[in-house]
Order: structure tokens, then C-alpha cells, then sequence
């Protein structure tokens, strides 16, 4: 089913490139397949399109984990903590914060 949801993003992406959901629909996808390379792209272009998607951070951080890049891991934590706080964002600072104890 992944390889349906990729050809259906791939499609929506094709109509607007720079749309944030279908981007971060796309790391996702591509992190369920244990494509961290992939995925890690994708969540980078879901930021460039909306810096303060929050949960992109976090699931960033969640792939360069799991592909080993632990400092960047922290790094990306620490990046979605400013633009959560600068947002007044409560929910997605408890989170990105519990996971970036987690990881130190």
C-alpha cells in the first residue's frame, strides 16, 4: 500500500510542489519503508515549504535516529523547540522536548 501513497503524493506533488502535507506525507511514507535517506529529504523540503510544521522536526530527528545521525537528531530537536516556542505551540514543545531527553 506505501508504493499506492507515493505514486498518489508523487501526482498531488505534481500539481503543487511546494505543498507541505503532501511533502511530509511523503517522508512519511518513505520512513515506513526504512528509507531514511529518502525520508530525511522529504521532511527537509516539507520545512522549506512551512518552517513551522513542527512535527516535521520531529519525525526528522525520528529518521536521522534511526539511520544513526544522533547529533543531528538533537540538532533537528533543537530547531522544531524554537520555532514551537515561537509559535506558543505547547503540545509540539512537550514533545520535541520529552524526545530530545530521550536522545541526549
Amino acid at each position: 500500500m506505501t508504493q499506492g501513497r507515493i505514486e498518489l503524493l508523487q501526482k498531488m506533488l505534481e500539481q503543487d510542489p511546494g505543498d507541505s502535507f503532501c511533502c511530509y506525507g511523503m517522508a512519511q511514507e518513505y520512513l515506513k519503508l526504512g528509507d531514511v535517506d529518502n525520508a530525511v529529504a522529504w521532511f527537509d523540503r516539507t520545512i522549506a515549504a512551512d518552517p513551522d510544521h513542527c512535527y516535521a522536526y520531529f519525525h526528522k530527528a525520528r529518521a536521522l535516529e534511526m539511520g544513526g545521525r544522533l547529533s543531528d537528531a538533537q540538532a533537528t530537536l533543537r530547531l522544531g523547540l524554537d520555532r514551537a516556542r515561537a509559535q506558543g505551540d505547547t503540545h509540539a514543545i512537550g514533545e520535541l522536548h520529552g524526545y530530545l531527553g530521550q536522545i541526549e
